[in-house]
């Protein structure tokens, strides 16, 4: 069974996705959330952030200070 989360999360992928399957899905949840998928499985696994963490990770990847490893 799915979580109740993931019913209630409007998902959408970036407008700046190449559109080759290969990006992931963002939604808010019921729960007041940001809910990121990836989107060639959005069965599978997926996680919540707070709006406030979302929002600094987007900055940190838009100004290329973000350490993704």
């Amino acid at each position: 069974m799915k979580n109740p989360m993931m019913r209630c999360a409007d998902f959408r992928t970036s407008s700046h996705s190449a559109g080759n399957g290969e990006c992931v899905e963002v939604g808010s949840s019921a729960q007041r959330t940001v809910v990121v998928r990836d989107s060639k499985d959005t069965g599978g696994f997926w996680m919540a952030v707070s709006p406030a963490g979302w929002r600094e990770f987007v900055s940190e990847v838009k100004t290329g200070s973000a350490r993704l490893s």
